[in-house]
This record gives structure tokens, sequence and C-alpha cells, in this order.
């Protein structure tokens, strides 16, 4: 008797270890490894992503979060198109590269008027007002992005055309900060982090803010590269259900993501809380995109030049892997 007892408890014993064992390869298998990019490191825009690995919510998903920067939207279309990354947090006007044959799909409206983009020119510069900037040169991160588009549409408002202001590509947000305390540039167009930082340490001063100017527009866009979306479409659900959560934690908690934005753009405390006091209403609560909006950004694709006419915004765009709710 006492024999069958010792043997029973040694059974029960193992079917407890192997359900252990088996619990934890469903759950290592249950993690779907997906690599994101950001167009620019420093943008308030793309710190849901990482508020979400701090707070464990894409854990929680089922996701095995990897960040990686770019400098600019240009850059990020190629890490996608060379398989580099799964889904990329760009410009609205990225939009357009879909059509040029990039293989990714526009899948959520990450945010909408353009106030995560500003223009700071030199505190003790040229320029005074935006009548000044007229033959200035003023930087972008590269050609056909969303900065690029937008000092182009501001050289148009004031009747220049949209060559007015010499636009100049030069990628990373550090580099166009070290162009403009060098003077050679007269402005930067760029996130607010950078500029933000510039007006701190008392080199710049902020001339545009382009959320004022521009009601109707999808700042921000996140996209999924195709063959991803067609290999897992749940884990694009996954992604962007994760997404939104980030998102809602931010808004629940100001303090923690001040201090995940302090550490991730590199800024001090009084520039990531003006980051999350100016910047948290611009979020797309539901993702979905918004038709005028997306009427304003075909008409930039021709404005740039990136098209010849202005494309059916429909076949460019799904919201098919949107959190219901």
């Amino acid at each position: 008797m006492t024999g069958n007892r010792l043997q029973a408890g040694a059974l029960r014993a193992l079917a407890v270890v192997a359900l252990v064992v088996l619990t934890g390869g469903v759950t290592a298998q249950a993690q779907v490894a997906i690599r994101v990019g950001k167009a620019q490191a420093q943008q308030f825009a793309f710190v849901p992503a990482d508020v979400g690995v701090a707070a464990g919510i894409f854990k929680k998903h089922g996701i095995d979060l990897e960040i990686a920067n770019f400098g600019g939207d240009a850059r990020l279309v190629q890490a996608i198109t060379a398989n580099a990354i799964d889904f990329a947090l760009g410009g609205g006007p990225t939009i357009a590269f879909e059509v040029k044959g990039a293989p990714m799909l526009a899948v959520a409206a990450m945010a909408d008027r353009p106030r995560t983009i500003m223009m700071v020119v030199a505190k003790d510069g040229p320029v005074k007002t935006e009548d000044d900037l007229k033959g200035r040169t003023v930087s972008v991160s590269t050609t056909g992005s969303l900065t690029y588009w937008l000092a182009q549409e501001l050289s148009r408002s004031h009747g220049w055309g949209s060559d007015g202001i010499k636009i100049a590509p030069l990628g990373t947000t550090t580099a166009q900060a070290a162009a403009l305390k060098t003077r050679q540039v007269d402005g930067v167009v760029t996130e607010t982090s950078t500029v933000l930082r510039l007006v701190e340490e008392g080199t710049g001063r902020i001339l545009v803010r382009f959320g004022d100017r521009i009601p109707d527009f999808h700042v921000h866009v996140i996209f999924a590269r195709k063959g991803f979306v067609d290999g897992n479409p749940e884990a694009v659900r996954k992604f962007l259900a994760a997404w939104f959560e980030s998102v809602q934690y931010m808004r629940d908690h100001r303090n923690e993501t001040i201090d995940i934005d302090m550490r991730v753009a590199e800024v001090s405390r009084s520039v990531a809380t003006a980051n999350y006091d100016e910047l948290m209403p611009v979020f797309n609560k539901t993702g979905r995109f918004d038709l005028k909006a997306l009427d304003v950004l075909a008409r930039s694709f021709v404005e740039m030049g990136a098209l010849p006419e202005k494309p059916d915004m429909s076949k460019l765009y799904s919201e098919a892997f949107l959190p219901k709710n």
C-alpha cells in the first residue's frame, strides 16, 4: 500500500513538472518576435512603442518587440522594403511610397493634426518672421518626408511656390540641430523634442507650429510590411491592440510616460513634460482614417512631385486589423 502511495505521489509530481514545462513552452511559443522602426528616434508620437515595452503591454499581447530608429521616412521605407522591419512608424505622406511599389500597407492612423512638427530658427539669427524665410535654407529629414512637405506647404502658403524656401534634407535630428547651431541652415523643420531642447538651451526660437495651420491631416501613420500582413494577420491585430493600449496607458500614467520620454528622447524633464502636455491630444483614439485628411495627403503627393496625380487612397490603407472597441 505504502509503495503504491509513493508511486502515485511520484507520478503526480512528474505530472506537475510536465505541466510547468508544457505551459512554459506554450508561453515562449506564443511570443511573436516583431520588429518596428521609427522614422525619428526622438519623436514623441512614436513613444508608445517604448512605453508599451516598459509597461509589459506588448508582452501581454504575446509580442516580443524590437525597436529600431532611422533618420527619416525614406530610410524607414528602405528598411521595410529590405525586410529589416515588420512595422514602420512614419509620416502620413509616406503612404505615397506604397504607390511606388514599397511592400507595405497603412494599417492605422496614429496621430492627426501635425502638432508634433515645428520649425525652429536660430534665436539670434536673421529670421525674425515667416516673411524672412523667402530664399532661406531650412533642413528636413529626407526628400519626400512629412517635414519636406510641410516646408513646401509653408512656402506655398506665402505665395512663393514650392521652392520659395530652400530645403536641405539632412537626415537625423542630431544632424539638423548641429546644422542650425553652426549656421549651415536658417531653420529646422523637425519633431518637438529637438525643437524644445534647442529652445531650452537658448539656441533656438519656435517660428511655426504646423498643427495650427493644417486641421485635416494624418501626421503619423502605422505601416505594416505586406509579407508580414499576409503571413501573420493575427500578429498585426495584436500589435495594434497593444499600441492603442499603450497610448491609453500614457494618458493614465503621466509621470511614468514623462520618465520614459526623457530616456528615449534624451531630453530634460521640462522638455519631456512639455512634450506630454502639448502632444497627448494628437493621438488618434481609434486608428481610423478620415476622408478629408486622406484627401489632403493625396494632394501632398502631387505637390511634392512624388506622384503625377492623386491616387485612389482607398487602396493604400486598411482598417481591418484595428481593435473593434
